[in-house]
């Protein structure tokens, strides 16, 4: 059976990283939550970079949860190294920010994000949100074959 891709949550807010994965997992999900808390750290693990947490290639994420206003380097950045290297181009990015401003949201869409979703203030609705967002992504997206030669599969079959 082929390893699962895990989903990669870049968020600061502690807050909003217990929400997301106590809704990840009520979902029952069964891919596992890499979580980065700034810039920084998404691309240390993306990349395979010095301060990561296991430097050996591993499968890329079945999709990231990326907010905007990270510490260090933000989401915009992120995206856009993302979208710049052949070997991550591919992978699902959905904008998960509390940002309604409209030059995030064109910006974001201009350097190539999937979708773009504006966290609902309340808990309920917010949690309701990263389960339909999650069920989308592993299960429901068919994700692009990669270049190594074996599919990485989203979810268990």
């Amino acid at each position: 059976m082929a390893q699962l891709r895990p989903i990669l949550l870049v968020e600061d807010s502690l807050n909003d990283i217990e929400l997301t994965l106590a809704a990840l997992e009520r979902s029952r999900l069964a891919n596992p939550v890499q979580v980065a808390r700034d810039g920084v750290e998404a691309l240390d693990f993306l990349f395979r970079l010095g301060n990561a947490p296991d430097s050996m290639p591993g499968p890329l994420p079945v999709v990231i949860l990326l907010d905007i206003k990270l510490p260090r380097v933000d989401g915009l950045e992120v995206l856009e190294r993302i979208r710049a290297e052949p070997r991550t181009r591919q992978v699902p990015v959905v904008m998960l920010t509390s940002s309604r401003e409209e030059q995030d949201l064109v910006r974001s869409y201009g350097l190539g994000v999937n979708a773009f979703v504006v966290k609902p203030v309340g808990h309920r609705e917010f949690f309701e949100a990263i389960r339909d967002i999650g069920a989308f992504w592993a299960v429901l997206n068919e994700p692009p074959p990669t270049h190594s030669g074996s599919p990485e599969s989203g979810a268990a079959e």
